[in-house]
This record gives C-alpha cells, sequence and structure tokens, in this order.
C-alpha cells in the first residue's frame, strides 16, 4: 500500500483511508478436499463488477467479473424512475430511450463470463416497464399479450 501511496503522490493524488484497504485475493485451495481443489469463497467489488476465483474448464483457477448486484439494482432502480417520468410519452419515444440505456449498461458490462448477470436484464426492464405503462390510464393492468404486440 505504501508503493500505491507514493506513486499516487507523483501526481499530487492520495489514498483515503477509510476508502482504500489491501483485500489478500490470492487463489487458495480448500484444506482437506484431497486432490480436487475447490476455490475459496474470497470476493469484492470494483469498478462495478464483483472479481470471484472459479475453475475453468479445464481445472485451472481463473478470476471471473460478473455485474455487482447492487448495480444491477440501481440500474433497475434508474429504468424505474425513467419509465414513470416518460410514461405519456409516445411508445417510440420510450422505446428508443429504454434500447439506449440498455445498450449502455452492455457496453460496459458485457465481457466473457458476464451472460447470467447480462441475460436477467431485458426481461426486468420490461417487467418495469409494462408497470408504468399500465399506469397511464385508470383501466386494469395490461395484459403480456398487449405487452409483447407493442
Amino acid at each position: 500500500m505504501r508503493v500505491l501511496g507514493k506513486r499516487l503522490g507523483k501526481y499530487g493524488l492520495e489514498l483515503h483511508p477509510d476508502k482504500t484497504q489491501m483485500i489478500d485475493f490470492r487463489f487458495q485451495p480448500q484444506s482437506g478436499q484431497g486432490d480436487h481443489q475447490e476455490p475459496l469463497a474470497t470476493t469484492f467489488n470494483f469498478l462495478g463488477f464483483t472479481h470471484v476465483w472459479v475453475t475453468s474448464e479445464k481445472g485451472r483457477a481463473m478470476v471471473r467479473q460478473l455485474t455487482a448486484k447492487i448495480r444491477v439494482a440501481r440500474t433497475l432502480k434508474v429504468i424505474s424512475r425513467v419509465c414513470r417520468a416518460m410514461r405519456n410519452r409516445p411508445l417510440r419515444d420510450q422505446h428508443q430511450r429504454l434500447s439506449r440505456m440498455l445498450k449502455g449498461h452492455y457496453a460496459y458490462f458485457g465481457i466473457s463470463g458476464n451472460y447470467e448477470r447480462l441475460a436477467s436484464l431485458p426481461y426486468q426492464v420490461a417487467r418495469i416497464w409494462r408497470k408504468w405503462l399500465s399506469r397511464r390510464s385508470n383501466e386494469r393492468s395490461m395484459p403480456w399479450v398487449a405487452f409483447t404486440r407493442i
């Protein structure tokens, strides 16, 4: 940590003592498992990704990055807020805005090994959009059949 502090000091930057910590993130096999080595459940979040040890198909230890659950929740909350604000606009405009938001999310979080977290997002966005479209009138909620035609 001293080396990093010195390096940042060259540029007039410093580490925040409450926000900076060293993490022991080495691959360590669990004891008592014999020849089969399972990684410990050591993970950390950084830049919106959860970094976790996994075993590759060839049996080698490797680090995989998954979208952090807190970032998925934050994205869905923002999408809900946007859908609420634009629910009275034309459907085409709403669809374009939501598409742009999803493309931006995919552009940042779309890395190899992160498919499972990305694959659940379109359904969640459709569910949120349908909810806010259902609240455009005093009628009952919009059926999924009608929503899928949109």
